[in-house]
């Protein structure tokens, strides 16, 4: 197979992913009233889900806001960078042929990132600790 046709599918992944940044880069969801949603289930329930702050933090890191990104959704921040190792792997052993292990291939990562997503959940709803966005 080509580099180009080994490429494609992560290519097309990663430029999905940029034209997102762009349209969050462009719409600014850190003011309110703009075109981007609010979170559905914060808009419904006012429960701060494991998302919600989701726009603001990659607004804030395409701007290099990194400690505003962190005060948005600090895990999404940590699960972004995972998601991109193994977005490089793929691309990479697409390239080479054979597949390259990444976090995703780990017997207990289902384990881990569900309790770090509900933890998460439960310590952005405690008031008193101020993750709550």
């Amino acid at each position: 197979m080509s580099t180009a046709r080994a490429l494609a599918p992560p290519s097309l992944v990663a430029g999905c992913a940029a034209a997102g940044c762009a349209l969050i880069a462009l719409g600014d969801p850190t003011t309110p009233g703009g075109w981007l949603p609010e979170c559905p289930v914060k808009a419904l329930t006012g429960v701060c889900c494991p998302g919600c702050g989701a726009l603001r933090m990659v607004y804030s890191v395409l701007h290099g806001r990194i400690g505003d990104a962190v005060h948005y959704n600090a895990v999404l921040l940590v699960f972004s960078g995972l998601f991109a190792w193994s977005l490089v792997a793929w691309a990479v052993g697409r390239v080479r042929g054979r597949a390259v292990r990444t976090w995703l291939d780990w017997r207990w990562t289902p384990w881990v990132a569900g309790f770090v997503l509900f933890a998460w959940l439960v310590a952005r709803n405690i008031p008193a600790w101020g993750l709550y966005v």
